[in-house]
């Protein structure tokens, strides 16, 4: 008997398909329509309106906006099929952003897609047909396929165009407005705007997170493994289990035990758990491969983690015929032509959004969106699993963070905009994007009506709302309630608030920091360590304590990483002695010293994250510290530990020096 069930979830299953009828499933053609490919119709004039680089959903929805606000629009693309991600990604499981409870929060263009696709699940094929529809349907748009950007046109630091390689020959377009819908902000970074990549705002630039190839799987019972995971999660739910499953139309998710039970044949490859969409032809698409030690920028790096991906599956499909119910007749007829890369460049804007912003729910005065996800960070070849660093119930994103520095004439739109790194776990999905990019759309024509450039209008109030109720005009969503944590309620909030803004702390989908309970060995090192590590310093030892996390341990460990971060003299090993190090430094305070005052019994998480993150502000203050452009640090100098970011704390302190 396979190892994939239980003998309860059979006898379940047996019954249910004899109450329901013994269907053999959704049945594959066996047939594979290839993506339409188009082609360009006629000449190109040289001047526009707007140049639009990028044909992904974000830049279809720009172009399609600028149109009907009166701009006379290009849009370049690269391929020869609309839709990018969507499309050649082969990304239709739709990333819906919507909140706690529910309720959708992105419309307009983004609406009418999902309207004209049928839903968060769709054929692919479709999808590139209604995008070439909703291009061609405004007059105003022209598209030039295969149109491969090569360098953008500068006027000093205003871009002035693009230059594109078509057919082999190089050709310039002009316009005073270019909006940048690449996947990773290539014209942006191109045209001189700062930028950081992957984790390299909290110090993590080596921090790459596994890409994906969407696989095709023909032979699917469909029925028969909805009905699995249906039943799966029903019985989960019953004994309050984890039920990180479901099913919903036809689209389907679950299979994570299965999943990482895979051992791969290449080491820096693995499968998680499944996303899955029904295609017209009774196909099925699968987003599970993650692909390691691949360079998002690098053309020749994304081939080779193609190829490894294709070898791999050779392996995969034997395990899923195995080992998944349903899956016993499975067939790969494909994969997607291009990698589903998560992250790369994150664009300085003039302003880039926050993990706060993000998870405190926030309001922008110059929204142009209010969208929701999970702050979902996929794991790194080091790592098993990815994380949920927390989950929002809604947030704004504001003009200014469409607005690259450094760069006048150019907005950015999709993953690449302005958003910190962990932000960006959220603000980067698709939909998201959309709405930027529909906003976009609408500023360029603003600002051509004021005779001003995009960076012009961004403290000019009456422009934004002329913005913002055009958006809504065109049927995007920019109602916003103010939800609040309860998280943010807790005494020990402010360290929280610094440790997850390093990236050390996740409140997962709950946002449940469990500030309460005993602090735990892991956390307390990792929390602990990290926090040395995002500092700037290295220490010759890790530090560790028992798996009871005595008080005595944690002052000690502390205590003793500042001396030698110092290169002071030693300390006496003596608790007296540890505690005093601490306070004079301004790590340990009369108030928290109450949650430490019994050395063997086990602190709580919350006085611990507390403790840590003023150790961590203090590091900041010693020569070499780092300053880190997205995290934040208590400012020890006043009275109810409020919350600085880094960059602003170094600016204010002489004493503290940076080696960013």
């Amino acid at each position: 008997m396979k190892k994939k069930t239980t003998v309860l979830i059979a006898m379940l299953l047996i019954v249910t398909m004899l109450f329901s009828g013994c269907s053999s499933g959704t049945e594959s053609t066996g047939e594979v329509e290839s993506l339409p490919q188009f082609t360009n119709e006629g000449t190109a004039d040289s001047d526009y309106d707007v140049i639009v680089v990028g044909s992904d959903p974000e830049g279809i929805a720009a172009a399609v906006s600028a149109a009907r606000n009166g701009m006379k629009t290009l849009l370049l693309s690269k391929d020869s099929t609309p839709g990018g991600l969507y499309t050649l990604g082969a990304l239709n499981f739709i990333d819906v952003p919507e909140t706690r409870d529910g309720t959708t929060l992105v419309g307009g263009i983004y609406e009418e897609f999902v309207n004209a696709v049928g839903g968060s699940g769709f054929d692919i094929v479709n999808a590139a047909n209604v995008f070439q529809d909703m291009l061609t349907a405004e007059e105003n748009i022209t598209v030039r396929y295969n149109a491969e950007f090569q360098a953008p046109v500068m006027n000093g630091t205003t871009i002035t165009g693009v230059t594109v390689l078509e057919d082999g020959q190089e050709v310039t377009y002009s316009a005073p407005y270019v909006i940048d819908a690449t996947q990773d902000g290539d014209v942006a970074a191109a045209a001189g705007a700062p930028y950081t990549y992957a984790g390299e705002d909290i110090g993590e630039r080596d921090r790459e997170m596994g890409v994906t190839l969407v696989f095709r799987l023909s032979g699917v019972n469909w029925d028969s493994m909805t009905r699995y995971l249906t039943i799966k999660r029903g019985i989960g739910e019953l004994f309050n289990k984890s039920t990180s499953m479901g099913v919903s139309g036809n689209t389907a998710w679950g299979f994570s035990d299965e999943g990482y039970a895979y051992e791969p044949e290449d080491s820096a490859m693995r499968l998680r758990g499944f996303n899955m969409a029904l295609q017209d032809n009774g196909d099925v698409l699968v987003n599970a491969l993650l692909i390691f030690d691949v360079d998002p920028l690098d053309e020749a790096s994304r081939e080779e983690g193609i190829e490894r991906a294709e070898a791999e599956l050779e392996n995969i499909i034997p395990y899923l015929q195995e080992e998944f119910w349903g899956f016993d007749d499975c067939q790969l007829v494909g994969t997607a032509e291009d990698l589903y890369v998560r992250e790369s460049r994150h664009i300085t804007c003039e302003y880039n959004l926050t993990i706060d912003d993000v998870l405190e729910n926030r309001w922008q005065e110059d929204a142009i969106c209010v969208t929701a996800y999970p702050v979902d960070v996929q794991p790194t070849k080091t790592q098993t699993y990815g994380t949920v660093v927390g989950y929002p119930d809604q947030y704004a994103i504001g003009y200014k963070s469409l607005v690259p520095q450094n760069v006048d004439g150019l907005l950015i739109v999709g993953r690449a905009a302005g958003y910190t790194s962990l932000a960006a776990g959220s603000a980067r999905i698709v939909p998201t994007g959309m709405a930027c990019g529909e906003a976009a759309g609408v500023a360029v024509a603003v600002a051509k009506a004021l005779d001003k450039t995009p960076r012009d209008l961004v403290d000019n109030s009456a422009a934004i709302s002329m913005i913002q109720d055009l958006l809504v005009d065109q049927g995007a969503k920019l109602d916003h309630t103010q939800t609040h944590e309860d998280v943010m309620d807790h005494w020990a909030y402010p360290g929280v608030k610094v440790l997850r803004s390093l990236g050390v702390l996740d409140g997962g989908y709950d946002n449940n920091y469990y500030l309460d309970d005993a602090i735990t060995m892991n956390r307390y090192q990792n929390m602990v360590n990290n926090a040395v590590k995002k500092a700037g310093f290295e220490l010759s030892e890790k530090i560790y304590v028992n798996e009871n996390v005595p008080t005595r341990q944690i002052i000690g460990t502390m205590a003793r990483a500042c001396i030698e971060i110092e290169g002071a003299d030693t300390l006496e090993n003596d608790n007296d002695v540890y505690m005093q190090a601490l306070k004079e430094r301004g790590i340990m305070t009369d108030e928290l010293e109450s949650y430490f005052s019994d050395m063997e019994a086990t602190p709580t998480a919350g006085a611990v994250t507390m403790l840590t993150a003023r150790f961590y502000s203090y590091l900041l203050t010693l020569d070499g510290a780092q300053s880190l452009s997205a995290a934040e640090c208590i400012d020890l100098n006043s009275d109810d530990n409020s919350v600085i970011s880094v960059p602003d704390w170094m600016a204010q302190n002489d004493n503290a020096s940076s080696n960013e």
